[in-house]
């Protein structure tokens, strides 16, 4: 017999606003403790030093999880003049000094280079993983490691504010890019040295600030019995993909893994190498995700709400 999860089965995101020194793993653990969560993940990691959006998935979300990694994601960050550091952020020792700062026309005249598709080393003290171990945990146990470049994706860099000693800045970016990394690469390009000292995630996807709640919020929240006021549907990080309802019979045949037929026309379902999403619905409650290929709709994660 299976042993019964602990919590409850709460099914949704919450659109957590991290405080500054709190990891990713412990905003999740906190969050499932305040809603008794049976499941809990989150949708991309934010450094401790990092502050901002960090969406958290409970129960069933957790399976719209990789939708919210792809997802586009806007931050907030200074980089200080003068100082390069091992980790890029202030959490690092000094490891070059120099009196040298840019001034406001060579920053521009630079950033464009900053934009679209473009390469870049992620830091070393990171969380990709080198031979099966995390980067940073090798670099800390005294190790170093070589990561290779990588194409990602800058929509917008612009300056928010600018003086002797930092410059400010707001990026729009796509998955796996690194603020570290183009502060590191900005300051080489301008001939200075410099660390990001402030970085704030205000966007990821549909989720943002507007629609963010603090610790400070839900524990409120959590005291007056209302916790689950600040949960969001299953289907919130799903909103660019299309929506299908389904009858009683075919909800019940999704969720027992059988495909149904769809009217989609060919050229919305694709071929067997890039099938399409489409969310099926019923009574205003997600289904599954399905996979839309010859007339048909095949069920590839089936929600349990």
């Amino acid at each position: 017999m299976a042993r019964k999860r602990k919590g409850n089965p709460v099914h949704g995101w919450v659109v957590f606003d991290k405080p500054l020194e709190m990891t990713s793993t412990q905003a999740v653990g906190k969050t499932r403790w305040l809603f008794t969560a049976q499941k809990a993940g989150h949708g991309g990691t934010l450094d401790p030093l990092a502050t901002g959006i960090l969406p958290i998935a409970l129960g069933d979300a957790t399976k719209t999880v990789p939708f919210t990694m792809d997802a586009d994601k806007d931050y907030i960050f200074t980089i200080s003049w003068g100082e390069n550091r091992d980790t890029m952020d202030a959490e690092g020792e000094i490891v070059a000094r120099s009196e040298a700062r840019p001034d406001l026309e060579s920053i521009n005249a630079l950033l464009p280079s900053f934009v679209g598709d473009i390469e870049q080393v992620p830091p070393k003290y990171s969380a990709i993983k080198v031979d099966g171990r995390r980067a940073y945990d090798l670099m800390r146990g005294g190790g170093d490691v070589e990561l290779k470049s990588r194409i990602v994706h800058v929509e917008a860099l612009s300056i928010v504010e600018h003086n002797q000693d930092s410059l400010t800045l707001k990026m729009t970016c796509g998955k796996g890019t690194y603020v570290r990394s183009i502060a590191r690469d900005l300051a080489a390009e301008l001939g200075v040295c410099g660390y990001v000292s402030y970085l704030r995630r205000t966007r990821v996807g549909t989720f943002d600030e507007t629609n963010s709640f603090s610790l400070d919020d839900l524990e409120k929240l959590c005291h007056r019995g209302g916790v689950l006021e600040a949960l969001r549907p299953v289907q919130a990080v799903l909103d660019d993909i299309p929506v299908m309802i389904v009858t009683e019979k075919e909800a019940i045949d999704l969720k027992f893994g059988r495909a149904i037929a769809t009217s989609l026309s060919l050229d919305q379902t694709g071929d067997a190498e890039t099938p399409p999403w489409i969310l099926t619905m019923y009574n205003d409650k997600a289904i599954a995700l399905c996979y839309a290929l010859e007339g048909q709709l095949a069920p590839k994660r089936v929600f349990n709400l």
